[in-house]
């Protein structure tokens, strides 16, 4: 015992040391994809002022883990340079790409979602944000970039899962790549949204997307935040409004969008709405009526049922054990009976119907019948 204690603790701490590994000790770039060869080797830093010295507490912000850059070469003389960048989860991910990504950029379907302007390609693959830089675009560097994207290491489990709140972003007059989300105070400041940190108060655990929307006076703003709760959602809206109306409102550093006419609110679910900016009170009345929360919509929802759940095979299972039960009572009278038809054939009258064991009581009912009648018979003649 005393030797298997040392053991046992030996394997417990190796197991533990196996069981934290995450998907952040992977390599973030290949070596060799689409052509492209690795020249040299990568240099990877966990340091985000690597990634981007002005905005390194916003990547931090996000979830920055770790860095990797990379430059690659093709034998016609062409090079990229890569910049791949990890976060904790998707959402951190996507938050910096809606970040980064410029309104003049062009959609490309390139990971899970991508954008390009002249030779820059900016594209996210679960919690990986990639920043390719080619010194020629072609008409092949998209598809090349989309087999990169298909080697990239995806994180494990629901960090995977995007954010379910930009989705509730209307289309409508919407301003295209103006979408910007953010996971806190520092993100708030940077887009310059219509509310400080202060009311939102991102310790509540919120989540904030905002958009931009044309209306007849010029670009509005929509902010969408997303508490835990409704309950929280509703104390959180009387504090706008309270702040909002009675104009207590701190104000943000910078022009902000909200700066060129009122406010307006509503509460949907747990998301609380804010509409600001040169907008009639139909425009925005009309706005954030195209806001709804949806209490069915979830990113992990099971679409398909397991044998436990599914009634069909609880019923097909029941009809089994009973055609099971009704053999078995088949089985078991054939053999009973079987059994004692071989022994009365091999051992007659030993087991089964001995004598001795026949025996019954017997009442002669009969022979006192027939008695009385004889009886009355001689008495007859005797008289005559």
């Amino acid at each position: 015992m005393k030797l298997l204690t040392p053991i046992l603790g030996s394997f417990l701490v190796l197991s533990s040391l196996t069981f934290g590994l995450d998907s952040s000790a992977s390599p973030l770039l290949p070596k060799q994809f689409g052509g492209w060869q690795m020249a040299g080797s990568a240099q990877t830093s966990k340091d985000p002022t690597q990634a981007d010295s002005v905005n390194s507490a916003l990547l931090k912000e996000y979830g920055f883990t770790d860095l990797a850059t990379a430059t690659y070469t093709r034998d016609d003389g062409r090079k990229v340079r890569l910049k791949a960048a990890r976060f904790g989860d998707t959402s951190g991910a996507y938050g910096a790409f809606t970040f980064y990504k410029m309104p003049q950029m062009l959609t490309e379907k390139i990971g899970d979602q991508g954008a390009a302007l002249n030779e820059r390609v900016l594209f996210y693959r679960g919690n990986i944000l990639v920043d390719a830089d080619f010194g020629k675009l072609t008409a092949m560097s998209a598809a090349e970039l989309r087999e990169l994207a298909s080697v990239l290491p995806l994180p494990p489990g629901n960090t995977r899962n995007l954010p379910g709140l930009p989705a509730y972003l209307p289309a409508q007059s919407y301003v295209k790549n103006s979408a910007k989300y953010v996971v806190g105070g520092v993100g708030l400041e940077k887009i310059n949204a219509p509310l400080p940190a202060a009311l939102v108060d991102f310790a509540a655990g919120p989540e904030v997307v905002l958009g931009n929307y044309n209306s007849s006076g010029g670009q509005a703003a929509l902010m969408l935040i997303s508490y835990p709760t409704p309950q929280i959602a509703a104390e959180h809206l009387r504090r706008i409004d309270a702040a909002t109306q009675t104009g207590t409102q701190p104000k943000t550093d910078g022009a902000s969008p909200g700066d060129a006419g009122r406010i307006f609110t509503k509460r949907t679910g747990p998301i609380v709405v804010v509409a600001s900016g040169p907008l009639s009170a139909s425009e925005a009345a009309s706005l954030l009526a195209s806001v709804n929360y949806d209490a069915d919509v979830t990113w992990n929802e099971n679409t398909s049922f397991n044998k436990k759940d599914n009634l069909a095979n609880l019923l097909v299972n029941i009809i089994l054990l009973c055609g099971i039960l009704m053999g078995l009572a088949l089985v078991a009278g054939i053999a009973f009976g079987g059994i004692r038809i071989i022994v009365k054939r091999i051992l007659p009258e030993r087991v089964f119907d001995r004598p001795e064991g026949m025996e019954f009581i017997s009442l002669h009912l009969s022979d006192h019948r027939s008695r009385p009648q004889d009886s009355s018979v001689s008495s007859s003649i005797k008289a005559s």
